[in-house]
């Protein structure tokens, strides 16, 4: 059994690989249906003309959703607006939501050009995600605690000792091939939130890290999946299972909820992604029959890139001038395939059913 003490320091956290069974029948078994599911949703991207197009929707998703677990909540609604409108964050959650996506985004650009998970890469992200330039703490008294306010956990103190098991994680990531990468992700997604290297933002950098991790390992080409809202709905047990992997090295259920969160979260999105196809090909009927000389694939795959569009995004698609593109933006809400909202000064564009796809829980 661990040394574990919830009220003192956990500096003896055990470094990866843990030294339990991790490839139980159970756990072997669950990642073949996992790796299933990964790979139907990763074919159904690369299959899209544009697998790009949804990116943006998918990741203000996740990051919407990744907020939330932090209790920063905002609406649909108010974040779309916030990423089109021109940067008038109508609230601190909005904006604090872009954030995160901005973090997200970065990480998955760094992926590019050096494909390895390294300790100054969770130190840029978490710093994009709180827009400051904090390190590893430095400071000791940093504890976890319930909704009662009892501590239940007292991470590793001392920025030498924080670091050390960063760098054992680090190595874990980019060096042990010991293990199936599924297995790997959970392990290294607990080994994160154990260390609890930051003062703040480590819940959030620790799943924008396994959606890097997953493109890394090729597990997903195009990080398209939404973790965090399988996490909202499983918040309880979430929070369980990490504590007995600390309190009673019991690996295998931390393991298999985080496959489960894997494969229903990869399910669901294909659902969503497949339900977000045949909407386009839908209005792209419906638009090129009622409004011909509106119509071009490209103003299609505008309206359906975020929920929200405004003029300027026509005019930079090259789309035709200012008078054009309004004129086509009016005649598509004439037609009930847009609806238009002020903000600010600027009008914005609403594709309402691309919204209800996106609201479905």
């Amino acid at each position: 059994m661990s040394d574990f003490k919830k009220d003192i320091p956990y500096n003896d956290l055990p470094l990866l690989p843990p030294k339990s069974n991790l490839e139980t029948t159970n756990i072997l078994r669950k990642t073949i249906t996992t790796s299933r599911a990964l790979a139907n949703l990763n074919g159904a991207i690369i299959n899209l003309p544009n697998p790009q197009l949804f990116l943006d929707t998918i990741h203000l998703q996740e990051a919407k959703a990744s907020s939330e677990i932090e209790n920063i909540i905002t609406t649909n609604d108010e974040l779309y607006k916030s990423a089109v409108a021109d940067k008038k964050f109508e609230n601190s959650a909005a904006k604090e939501v872009i954030s995160y996506k901005n973090a997200l985004w970065y990480g998955l650009k760094q992926l590019e050009s050096r494909p390895f998970i390294t300790t100054n890469l969770c130190i840029d992200i978490m710093q994009r995600i709180k827009e400051n330039t904090s390190s590893v703490r430095t400071t000791p008294g940093t504890t976890l605690s319930n909704t009662n306010g009892d501590v239940i956990y007292t991470p590793p103190s001392g920025e030498d000792v924080i670091r050390e098991k960063l760098s054992n994680f680090e190595k874990f990531i980019n060096e042990d091939d010991s293990l199936d990468p599924l297995i790997k992700m959970a392990l290294m997604h607990y080994q994160f939130e154990a260390i609890h290297p930051f003062s703040d933002g480590n819940g959030r950098t620790g799943r924008i890290l396994l959606l890097l991790y997953l493109k890394m390992e090729k597990l997903l080409d195009v990080p398209a999946i939404y973790l965090s809202e399988y996490i909202i709905q499983n918040k309880s047990e979430y929070y369980k299972r990490l504590r007995l992997v600390t309190e009673k090295e019991d690996w295998e259920s931390w393991i298999i909820y985080m496959l489960d969160m894997i494969e229903s979260t990869a399910q669901k999105g294909l659902i969503r992604l497949k339900e977000i196809i045949e909407l386009m090909h839908k209005m792209s009927e419906e638009i090129r029959e009622e409004l011909p000389k509106v119509y071009t694939k490209d103003l299609l795959e505008i309206i359906f890139k975020l929920p929200y569009t405004k003029r300027q995004s026509l005019i930079e698609a090259r789309l035709g001038t200012p008078k054009t593109v309004g004129n086509y933006l009016m005649a598509l809400e004439d037609k009930g395939f847009l609806k238009s909202v002020k903000v600010g000064k600027e009008k914005l564009y609403l594709n309402q059913r691309l919204m209800k796809i996106l609201e479905k829980k």
